[in-house]
């Protein structure tokens, strides 16, 4: 029996080393020559220089004078044919950091559970950034409009780190949906 144990531990000396030089020798070229994704992955939206959303988030970037104003009117005169069911697919953008269910506790962000004319700065149990307290006021749709298109311009010092929505049809959308959220759903305006 000895030396079928001898002879296992010479074949297999044999060819782990063979195996090694055939599997490094690949590795090394492959960290070597490199390679780039056939398809790159999402690229997520974000805020470059002036306020303008990168053109590669797939929609197109707003004019770097645009203002929250000017956005949220844009988004008011599509909020009376938006979509609520596309808002909730949209929704899911926001879902990384909000909750949309009644009673729910926040979690990175505040529940949106009845947010359409709530007071600001105002769900139990969220510490809002004191930006956010200082704005005041309620959340109408013009106010919602204008802080999704680019939250960090609209309230500077806002805790939200999202760069807002590609598109004012996004934005009407994600409003209709918000609308919903309620125990009485909030008529959008015509």
């Amino acid at each position: 029996m000895r030396i079928d144990e001898i002879e296992f531990i010479k074949i297999a000396g044999a060819i782990l080393p063979a195996l090694l030089l055939i599997f490094g020798a690949r590795t090394i070229i492959d960290m070597n020559v490199g390679h780039a994704p056939e398809k790159p992955g999402f690229t997520l939206p974000a805020a470059t220089e002036g306020g303008a959303k990168a053109e590669a988030s797939g929609g197109a970037a707003p004019a770097a004078a645009e203002t929250p104003d000017d956005a949220a009117k844009k988004v008011l005169a599509l909020l009376p044919k938006a979509s609520a069911d596309n808002g909730k697919a949209i929704f899911k953008k926001c879902a990384a950091c909000h909750v949309a269910e009644k009673g729910k506790n926040p979690t990175v962000g505040p529940n949106l559970w009845d947010v359409v004319n709530r007071k600001r700065a105002s769900y139990p149990g969220f510490a809002y950034s004191d930006a956010m307290k200082a704005k005041g006021g309620e959340w109408s749709f013009e106010e919602l409009a204008k802080f999704i298109h680019s939250p960090k311009t609209y309230i500077p010092g806002t805790k939200m780190v999202f760069a807002g929505l590609p598109s004012e049809s996004d934005e009407a959308d994600v409003l209709a949906y918000l609308a919903t959220l309620a125990d009485t759903p909030v008529p959008l305006p015509k």
